[in-house]
């Protein structure tokens, strides 16, 4: 039996009380004084116990976190998350919290496009590139279920307002590395903020949904290899538990335990070390893309991503002595092979990209952002070649999945980069991460309508006890040892 810290108000308030009314009859300004200064304790205290009105006491003295309920959580901000909260019926809560900002999502990043099937005829030609471009270790299963879903996908987006380019009126496709033609819906050069600006801006229209900014999962609660909800920490550092009916990780891949990455800082594969703790299955961790290009700099952070979808349109890649040494619509990790090796014998941490055959109104209308960043690290790319290098920018393993997104814990499901379908094998075919991600996020949701209604909550669940999260630094440490270790024997496997 648990005992509040309110019962400790009450005591003070009868004691204080008293102890205020024999200074009232004394009217004298020491007493008077002193009342002041008891009533300023007693609202203090009642303030205190206001702010830890969620921590309750053992009798054993352990501190203990109270528990909220929804019938989702989703961990995360992205494309997949929002796409998934977003074909959630609105009698049904969902909670969604996120480490940063709304917007400081991977998918907010994305630049190229996101592929969509043509036509019929285009069929086997997409299946092919991407097996190809995953070395055939893909599950023809996942890609099937992604490319006959892609042309749902494009009209939903535009049913909700992306804007993709057109001409004419009709849209415009362009054409990646790894692509035997054009099938990349797009806008601008800024396709990820579009689609997951467009979706959180719908997502924010909804009643049902809840989204927390600044609030990092911790762990999840766990009884018998079913998932209960998770355990969290809020922007003012408060530690909550969350019993949720089902739980979605969309939290994002794992580039920021890499010096070079083009992910953001933050995304560091929190549920993979949280799924390899409670003995989830993952796969092919070590599965890890290097984007061949994107822009160098001596300056510590993020790297900035030069599209592959600039090469697409004709950009080239050159030596030091400004020849050109490979086929730029390979495979990136192809393409990667060779620019590594060409950076080796040149002795150069770089080597040039030329913008040259593209023209000038196309990289200033097709690609504003690129044009803008460029520009703002002192190379005009309408007239010059810019640096460019090799650097961390997809994770293809993860948490393994069916192909409802469901994981090997019951009631947790895992969607977009965190997880692994089997979608893009070994290596990912560009521009097919977005698609990839609301694909089966909307298979998740689906799942999770089909069953919840025959879900109640678990009354024995215990709140997560709050001396186990004590030191969140060193948890997080922990997080990532296990997570690089997990990649480490991965890799030492094959």
């Amino acid at each position: 039996m648990s005992y509040t810290i309110s019962i400790y108000v009450r005591i003070m308030s009868i004691i204080l009380s008293g102890m205020i009314g024999k200074g009232d009859v004394l009217v004298k300004n020491q007493h008077l004084c002193y009342t002041r200064i008891i009533m300023g304790i007693l609202c203090q205290s009642v303030f205190f116990v206001f702010d830890l009105e969620k921590i309750r006491w053992k009798r054993d003295g352990r501190m203990e976190i109270n528990m909220k309920r929804t019938d989702v959580v989703i961990i995360g901000t992205g494309a997949a998350g929002l796409y998934c909260a977003l074909h959630i019926p609105e009698e049904i809560n969902v909670l969604m919290i996120t480490k940063e900002a709304f917007d400081q999502s991977d998918s907010f990043l994305a630049q190229g496009g996101m592929c969509m099937l043509r036509d019929e005829e285009d069929y086997e030609g997409y299946f092919e590139d991407t097996m190809r471009a995953g070395h055939y270790e893909n599950d023809k299963r996942s890609v099937e279920v992604m490319i006959r879903s892609s042309q749902d996908v494009a009209k939903e987006l535009l049913a909700y307002g992306v804007d993709f380019n057109r001409e004419n009126g009709k849209l415009v496709f362009t054409r990646e590395g790894g692509h035997s033609r054009p099938r990349i819906l797009f806008h601008e050069d800024v396709t990820g903020k579009e689609i997951t600006g467009t979706l959180y801006e719908n997502a924010k229209k909804r009643k049902n949904i809840t989204i927390l900014e600044y609030t990092t999962m911790l762990d999840i609660l766990e009884k018998d290899n079913c998932c209960y909800g998770i355990v969290m920490q809020d922007q003012d550092g408060t530690i909550e538990s969350v019993q949720a009916k089902y739980t979605v990780f969309a939290c994002g891949g794992l580039g920021g335990l890499y010096r070079h990455s083009t992910n953001f800082r933050h995304i560091t594969g929190d549920a993979l070390a949280i799924a390899k703790k409670h003995a989830i299955t993952l796969e092919h961790v070590d599965y890890i893309q290097i984007h061949p290009t994107t822009l160098y700099s001596e300056k510590p952070g993020r790297r900035f991503l030069i599209s592959e979808s600039v090469r697409g349109e004709g950009a080239i890649l050159l030596n030091k002595k400004k020849e050109r040494f490979c086929n730029e619509l390979l495979p990136r990790d192809v393409v990667t092979a060779e620019i590594k090796k060409q950076m080796a014998a040149d002795n150069m941490p770089y080597v040039w990209l030329s913008m040259e055959r593209i023209p000038k109104e196309e990289i200033e209308t097709h690609f504003p952002n690129i044009l803008q960043r460029c520009l703002e690290e002192g190379y005009d790319p309408t007239k010059e070649c810019i640096p460019v290098v090799p650097a961390q920018h997809y994770f293809m393993g993860g948490i393994k999945v069916d192909l409802s997104s469901k994981t090997s814990m019951n009631r947790l499901y895992a969607v977009g980069e965190i997880s692994c379908n089997g979608v893009h094998g070994k290596n990912r075919l560009a521009s097919n991460s977005l698609l990839e991600s609301m694909v089966f996020a909307k298979r998740a949701a689906q799942a999770i309508c089909g069953e919840i209604k025959t879900v109640t909550f678990d009354d024995t669940i215990k709140e997560a006890d709050a001396a186990s999260y004590a030191n969140i630094e060193k948890l997080k440490e922990e997080y990532k040892k296990l997570v690089l270790d997990e990649i480490e024997r991965e890799k030492q496997s094959h």
